[in-house]
């Protein structure tokens, strides 16, 4: 159970940012704005952006200024604590920019975009400060320079890209089986890690590339991840609405899976290490705290309990923007020919790739119990062990003709 929920946008977030010194949450959205949040979730301002949607944004190291990246291509540079746009928009991209990442030094800012090209900015000008870098393998999801800044990588449609600073590829790190949408270094460079749309999460060797392990688990894409800052755990976001913490130590899924009521586009740790923020299509906020999330014991009744965490959820609302989203009902059955209903809400001026899975692939949390008919005749991959908390169930065994095994 997440300790509170922070309302306020009126469409899909995309990115979230933890602001070391305050506490406070950032989050960018579909809706063409940034909010930011105190801690506790009270509001504390608004920055409104004329350029569409916001699908990206990083804030500078000093965490007085944060650029964001629009879905008309441009991006825009912000004083936090004034609340106003710095200059001009930075023209360049002829399509959404999906991720940005600003260099340890301060000195450059890398924009990566649905138009296939990585471009390098000055955050003092806002002009591009080398030709365009095209990538021939589709959109660019995801850029970061390493913490000593000598380099960076890129991820999206095509393998995961090594970059030297001045932009120059070094080499590409081959393995996954579809898009990478989110990448992270550790602290001194040494490795890297990478989400898929392939449902993992892999660790590789940042010298070479070479794959040091596969993280299986999650049941949908993997599409946002993080480090806490002891690098002690990596924390994965996923388009099967749950988050999961991993023990680098043990390389094993530690805690029960943390779940939202949709998809996860954004997941991050704040500076303290205590505490998770996530977020996606429902517009929501959730912080968890890691703390709680790694508590977590059996109880008498067999299901899985906070301990020594029995307070409620908090709700804290901010006045929404106006509504611009719009309601997708799906409709599935069961094997019987039952009716479920699975409600999806997506924004209209969306453009990243729809991750939805049907219940037979993905946990939704609305769902008391679920059909297990696919994983007795292991035609799924998902784990039957995960469903049911430690309840027992009672079932059938549905043959491969259709017969039921009393």
């Amino acid at each position: 159970m997440p300790e509170y929920i922070v309302e306020g946008h009126s469409q899909c977030i995309w990115n979230l940012a933890y602001l070391g010194i305050s506490g406070n949450i950032m989050g960018a959205s579909d809706d063409g704005s940034i909010c930011q949040w105190k801690r506790d979730g009270e509001p504390m301002g608004t920055l409104n952006s004329d350029g569409g949607g916001i699908a990206s944004m990083v804030v500078s190291s000093d965490e007085t200024m944060v650029v964001c990246g629009n879905v008309d291509g441009t991006l825009r540079l912000w004083n936090i604590e004034e609340g106003s746009m710095v200059g001009e928009p930075w023209q360049g991209h002829d399509d959404t920019v999906r991720c940005l990442d600003w260099s340890s030094d301060g000195l450059e800012i890398a924009s990566g975009s649905q138009d296939g090209t990585i471009r390098r900015w000055s955050p003092y000008n806002g002009r591009q400060i080398a030709s365009p870098m095209e990538i021939s393998r589709g959109w660019v999801m995801a850029v970061k320079y390493s913490p000593q800044g000598d380099k960076f990588m890129s991820g999206g449609n095509g393998p995961i890209c090594i970059w030297s600073r001045d932009g120059r590829l070094l080499f590409e790190i081959k393995g996954h089986e579809n898009a990478v949408p989110s990448l992270c270094w550790s602290k001194d460079g040494a490795h890297i890690f990478s989400a898929s749309v392939d449902h993992t999460i892999r660790k590789w060797r940042a010298i070479d590339g070479q794959e040091l392990f596969i993280f299986r688990g999650h049941v949908n894409a993997v599409l946002s991840l993080c480090l806490t800052p002891d690098e002690s755990y990596i924390v994965s976001g996923s388009a099967d609405c749950s988050i999961r913490i991993w023990d680098l130590e043990t390389n094993q899924a530690v805690g029960d899976p943390l779940f939202h009521d949709d998809q996860l586009r954004a997941v991050v740790m704040s500076r303290d290490g205590k505490c998770i923020a996530s977020a996606g299509p429902d517009k929501k906020i959730y912080v968890w705290s890691l703390e709680a999330a790694l508590e977590v014991v059996g109880a008498d009744d067999g299901n899985a309990k906070l301990k020594g965490h029995p307070f409620q959820s908090r709700v804290v609302r901010q006045p929404s923007h106006p509504r611009r989203d719009f309601r997708i009902v799906i409709e599935t059955h069961d094997r019987n020919g039952t009716e479920t209903g699975a409600t999806v809400e997506s924004s209209t001026n969306s453009t990243f790739p729809d991750y939805t899975a049907s219940p037979a692939q993905t946990r939704v949390p609305s769902y008391p119990l679920q059909d297990l008919t696919d994983e007795l005749q292991g035609r799924s991959r998902y784990p039957i062990t995960s469903g049911g908390f430690g309840d027992i169930w009672k079932c059938n065994l549905v043959k491969p003709d259709m017969t039921v095994q009393q």
